[in-house]
């Protein structure tokens, strides 16, 4: 599909949102006249009323970002005091008590409001980006999924600062949780946080699979999306199916702490390893939540620096899918220890086991792209071949526990909290420290230090493996998880105090990467447009890029619309400086879902800080439910309908009703 087919092929003019005003789309090139207009139309106004009232997805992205790195230095640091407890035996740096809420609080932040958030920010920034589109599929709602974050955040973050947070593990076992064995407020903020929090990743999944279905350039059919956004798309599709099962069971704890409920107590009835099943239904296919979009990074970025196109693109494609399917299918064997019959037993450890095979198709395919390409030894390319030798360590650690006999001898041991660790580090942290050296530019115009990232990437992966590979060998030597101290002589002390050493070392690397993203911010070197020569759409436009992406609509015609000259697979190329305008407003292209066939054209809303008054009413419910100050929760859930009525009043500009005669007077 060229420019030119855009229109002369079709049977008629595109709907718009509102049939009665079809039209057939101008199709130009772009010129300076039409970049200066759709810049006065997608602009922010500056000021308080534009900081909160932006839809900007590359905007919401940063805040995303910026909010998420924020968690994961809080986490580190707490990590470091609990690595200080654990130095050597009988220590009293912490209480039990203090180490117990610091442990759970650490767990939350870095699972909950770092690993998730992060990836969320790349994909709000990068999503529109690498498909061609002008926004996402719902901006005020991808507002909205910033805001209540944020607002989940603080939420959860009141009790750690009132010295009342989580103390029962980011996992909330009962029957600790329960009031008879955890009398304080902590469980209650625990719980009513993450149901709050549970809304925002929920609006944010629904927003991330529209967007991948209808908002994509003209030619942008599903077998050339980028692993990335496969990723994304199914992480997506598992929150939207797992976030209201773990929201249910914390909803179900508050009303058994503070309304005399039974659902997780025997006493009265209930049954408490129903909790168990509730949150690791949620909770594996959540691991895969964070890892499967950061695999997609390195399976997007590991190519660019090769030179050559992935290796196996519809297999790792088709891997991604199958990894999150099979997932739903693994819950149990973080219950091996229960008690369960034995033939569940057996079903779940087959499933566990069977997981690791598309999980290793994608290793085979990085490997091979490596292999088959000419590696340009980047920053960023350290970081995402790194992640390939900590994904097979944490994956056979897995693979270990997958066996009912070696899980019940490990469970509950630092072996585990190894395995843990590889995965979400493993998997998480240095993917998304590659993805940032690799994307920084396109965000910011400027480049990061390469010398410094040079030491910033072996400090980390030195400090990683120091802290974290010793861990192994203490969990297999029976150290329990979850203890606040140990005894001397026990042959844990010398393991300990080196995996202190390493988490420092690992932190030292960290504080790198933070310090050579705000030296970079400030004096980089000027990236330009495509610093990497990059494959893929985000690397057609200026960097950073302009309040509406793209001045014309590209059209594309293959999988790599960059590199189609040096591939040349295909007569067809991709189409970048002529495609429709789109310029009658704020407008943005829909297409079909499989081939990426123009279908409509969609009016976007302009900005509105409608959202943000959504989740402060919101916030104030909660702050009622868990005062149980009904008449404040009342007054925020009156807040929270006004705010929707507001937001989902049919406006003219979106062609949601028909214009009043005054309004058509003044329009002319």
């Amino acid at each position: 599909m060229s420019a030119a087919d855009l229109t002369a092929g079709r049977e008629g003019p595109l709907a718009d949102t509102d049939t009665r005003l079809s039209r057939t789309p101008r199709v130009a090139v772009a010129d300076a006249a039409l970049r200066d207009r759709l810049e006065r139309i997608w602009r922010t106004e500056p000021g308080l009323k534009g900081w909160f009232g932006t839809v900007d997805h590359k905007e919401i992205g940063k805040r995303y970002l910026v909010t998420a790195f924020i968690m994961l230095a809080i986490g580190g640091i707490e990590a470091l005091v609990l690595r200080l407890q654990l130095a050597g035996p009988n220590k009293h740096l912490l209480t039990p008590e203090q180490y117990n809420e610091l442990f759970s609080t650490h767990g939350m932040t870095m699972i909950f409001l770092y690993a998730g958030p992060v990836l969320s920010g790349f994909s709000n920034y990068f999503f529109p980006l690498w498909l061609g589109a002008r926004d996402m599929a719902f901006p005020r709602m991808n507002a909205l999924s910033y805001w209540i974050y944020l607002a989940a955040a603080l939420f959860l973050y009141a009790g750690p600062l009132v010295g009342a947070g989580p103390n029962d593990g980011w996992f909330n076992y009962v029957p600790y949780a329960e009031k008879a064995f955890n009398p304080g407020i902590n469980e209650d903020i625990y719980a009513l946080g993450m149901v709050f929090l549970g809304i925002s990743t929920s609006v944010g999944a629904a927003n991330f699979i529209v967007t991948a279905a209808r908002c994509r350039a003209p030619g942008m059919s599903i077998n050339r999306l980028p692993i990335m956004v496969w990723g994304t798309l199914t992480a997506s599709a598992a929150n939207l199916v797992v976030i209201p099962a773990v929201s249910l069971a914390f909803f179900l704890l508050w009303m058994d702490r503070n309304l005399g409920t039974s659902f997780f107590t025997v006493a009265g009835g209930g049954e408490p390893l129903l909790w168990q099943h509730l949150f690791w239904l949620f909770g594996h296919p959540w691991v895969y939540a964070i890892v499967l979009p950061a695999m997609g990074m390195v399976s997007d970025g590991l190519p660019t620096f090769s030179r050559t196109p992935l290796v196996g693109y519809t297999l790792v494609a088709l891997s991604t899918v199958a990894t999150m399917l099979l997932g739903f299918g693994v819950w149990v064997h973080h219950m091996f220890a229960t008690g369960l019959p034995g033939l569940g037993l057996a079903f779940f450890s087959g499933a566990s086991i069977i997981i690791t095979i598309p999980s290793a198709v994608a290793v085979f395919a990085w490997l091979a792209t490596i292999w088959l390409g000419k590696p340009v030894f980047t920053t960023a390319f350290k970081f995402f071949a790194g992640m390939i030798l900590l994904f097979v360590i944490g994956g056979v650690s897995g693979f270990m526990t997958a066996s009912v006999p070696a899980d019940w001898q490990l469970t509950d041991t630092y072996f585990v909290v190894a395995h843990l660790h590889y995965v979400l580090i493993g998997i998480n942290v240095f993917p998304v420290c590659g993805a940032t050296y690799m994307w920084f530019p396109k965000m910011t115009g400027r480049l990061m230090d390469e010398r410094l990232g040079w030491w910033n990437f072996w400090t980390m992966f030195l400090g990683f493996n120091l802290a974290f590979l010793p861990m192994h060998l203490t969990g297999l030597l029976g150290m329990p998880r979850r203890i606040y101290t140990y005894d001397a002589g026990m042959g844990f002390s010398a393991l300990n105090m080196i995996t202190t050493i390493g988490s420092f070392v690992f932190a030292v690397g960290v504080l790198m990467f933070f310090w050579n993203v705000i030296k970079s911010r400030r004096s980089g070197a000027i990236a330009g447009p495509d610093p990497w020569s990059g494959p893929s759409l985000e690397w057609t436009i200026p960097s950073p890029p302009p309040p509406y992406n793209f001045a014309v609509i590209p059209t594309v015609a293959s999988r790599h619309p960059l590199w189609e000259d040096q591939l040349d697979e295909t007569e067809n190329r991709s189409s970048f400086e002529e495609g429709m305008t789109l310029d009658e407003g704020k407008e943005a292209l829909a297409v079909s879902i499989l081939d990426a066939e123009p279908d409509r054209i969609l009016k976007m809303p302009s900005d509105t800080t409608a959202p943000f008054w959504l989740t402060v009413a919101t916030a104030v419910l909660f702050a009622g439910l868990l005062g149980k100050l009904w008449w404040l929760a009342a007054l925020g859930g009156i807040g929270a309908i006004a705010s929707l009525a507001f937001w989902n009043e049919p406006r003219t500009k979106l062609l949601e009703r028909e214009p009043d005669a005054h309004e058509e007077r003044r329009n002319g």
